[in-house]
């Protein structure tokens, strides 16, 4: 601090952008510019299904049902009251953070709609949860999200927080070989196309490796009301292997075989690969 607090009689004031800085929208602007780009030149390219397991594989890191539980159960609905509901209790996972749902069984109860749907971060679990107790939330979603506080002895945050970014990064590299995939199979280079497949496939696959490390550790068990429950792999996780062993593994390798058993020198890219496939190549492309 100087004797004027930062703020020089003789000097123009030191501005700061408004809300972004000018460097990182000029950065976002660039990035936006070259994914436009690329997801232009897609429905250009032969095989239009290409662009559905391009959304299928990007829609894969924003999901929030990689783990979940759920069960119905009579529990105390606020803090301070007798209260006992009778409601649908729902904990889903993401890679980002957990979705915590309280339905209630009916959804009208004491003059009041029981139908709850809370986002819980990994970045911002404690501001979050303290929020949650200033609403005044049900006691079932407040005792789960203190679960996933860093004061919990269960440390199921270090546990989802962790596995959850690998998985994301590597989820974000498949994307990028995928991309990189399609930008190839324009061009004549359908053996290298192929390798960038194989790649997608083996970083997906990381990705669910990644995600898998949790169930290695002690599972806290969930207890509301008289039962109790367990987080289980649920949708995105069994749409992640699907998407790796039909769609990347299966289909390159069958590519791979045809391409070494009907060798031909005029086979130079993918337009010219399938019209020398395509009867053996139908049901797959």
């Amino acid at each position: 601090m100087t004797f004027y607090d930062d703020i020089y009689p003789f000097y123009t004031l030191q501005r700061t952008p408004f809300i972004f800085s000018s460097r990182l929208l000029t950065i976002i602007l660039v990035f936006l510019v070259l994914a436009v780009s690329l997801l232009l030149i897609l429905p250009g390219i032969r095989g239009k299904s290409r662009l559905f397991w391009t959304f299928r594989i990007f829609s894969l890191n924003f999901t929030n049902d990689w783990a979940e539980a759920r069960m119905t159960t009579k529990a105390t609905y606020k803090s301070f009251s007798n209260a006992v509901v009778n409601a649908e209790i729902g904990l889903h996972v993401g890679l980002y953070g957990i979705n915590v749902t309280l339905k209630g069984n009916p959804v009208v109860q004491f003059n009041e709609t029981i139908d709850y749907n809370e986002m819980f971060t990994w970045h911002d679990t404690i501001e979050e949860y303290e929020e949650a107790l200033e609403k005044g939330l049900p006691n079932p979603i407040l005792y789960i999200a203190e679960k996933f506080t860093p004061s919990s002895p269960c440390g199921l945050i270090f546990q989802y927080r962790h596995s959850g970014r690998y998985a994301s990064a590597t989820l974000w590299t498949a994307f990028c070989c995928w991309m990189l995939a399609n930008i190839l199979f324009s061009m004549p280079v359908i053996r290298y196309a192929g390798y960038m497949v194989v790649a997608t496939a083996a970083f997906i696959f990381f990705s669910m490796i990644s995600f898998t490390t949790i169930m290695n550790v002690p599972q806290c068990v969930f207890y509301i009301g008289t039962d109790s429950f367990e987080t289980e792999y649920s949708h995105s996780f069994w749409l992640a292997l699907a998407t790796g062993k039909h769609m990347n593994l299966q289909i390159d390798f069958a590519r791979f075989a045809l391409e070494l058993i009907i060798p031909s020198p005029t086979v130079t890219n993918s337009d010219d690969f399938q019209a020398s496939c395509a009867p053996s190549l139908g049901f797959l492309w």
